[in-house]
């Protein structure tokens, strides 16, 4: 039978894409640890680094969704550079046309930044999806653990000095 974690994820507070993050990923597995297994804080705590290898169902669709992507992303900038994308694809295969239309949609965006926004809008939407039907339980944390990831990498570019940057990278060009 499924855990449900209804006092802790009811004491979260929502996310939506392009808000800052009301806390950190290691602030979000403080709150869980106690309140979760340890085994399922342990696997929160390697959504990051990829270092999970169990079998949940939820992590692996996110996975594999991602992986997707990644690889349309690959044969999309190698045909730019007339390259074969064999030797950089993660295990080809059937690709959904939406995860498509996300990668070319963010290539042919003639920002970087905003290109790398409507990537990151299409993996929220991924996860939406996912979110349906999870109300209380570990594939609402999985899912929102991923959501915070996404929110904190923003909020990094939001609070970069950009001009310190512009004035680095000029001066490093020949």
């Amino acid at each position: 039978m499924a855990a449900y974690y209804t006092y802790l994820i009811s004491s979260l507070p929502m996310l939506n894409f392009g808000m800052k993050p009301p806390f950190s990923f290691d602030g979000f597995i403080e709150r869980c640890q106690g309140l979760i297994p340890d085994a399922e804080t342990d696997m929160l705590k390697a959504i990051p680094q990829l270092t999970y290898e169990g079998g949940q169902p939820t992590l692996k669709k996110w996975r594999t969704f991602d992986k997707e992507l990644r690889n349309e992303l690959v044969k999309l900038r190698a045909a730019r550079k007339h390259m074969d994308p064999a030797k950089y694809l993660r295990k080809d295969g059937y690709v959904e046309p939406y995860i498509i239309h996300i990668a070319m949609a963010a290539i042919r965006n003639t920002s970087i930044l905003e290109g790398e926004k409507m990537l990151d809008e299409g993996r929220w939407s991924a996860l939406e999806e996912l979110s349906v039907g999870h109300f209380f339980d570990i594939d609402f944390l999985i899912i929102y653990a991923q959501k915070l990831l996404i929110l904190e990498c923003w909020e990094k570019i939001r609070a970069a000095d950009k001009a310190q940057l512009l004035k680095e990278a000029l001066s490093e060009s020949p």
